[in-house]
């Protein structure tokens, strides 16, 4: 079996490119097997990821459906 390694995109599609030198070094109609490869988030990434998700839901938490005549008020001063 041979193995080629090289950085490849995934498009907006969920469509992997591949880079075109790759592409012609490959056999039509055959079989692959693919292996995929992706980084992983550091641990201070992950952390600094929980503490904006919970600063996001304690902020949510401290809002009521009574402060929405706020947003009506806003709207109409922007109109």
């Amino acid at each position: 079996m041979k193995a080629y390694e090289f950085p490849a995109n995934i498009t907006t599609e969920g469509k992997i490119e591949l880079p075109d030198v790759i592409l012609q070094q490959l056999p039509n109609n055959q079989q692959v097997k693919v292996i995929i490869l992706v980084n992983e988030p550091t641990e201070a990434e992950q952390e600094e990821a929980a503490w904006q998700r919970l600063a996001a839901e304690q902020l949510l938490k401290g809002y009521s459906e009574d402060d929405a005549i706020y947003d009506t008020i806003r709207n109409f001063t922007t109109k």
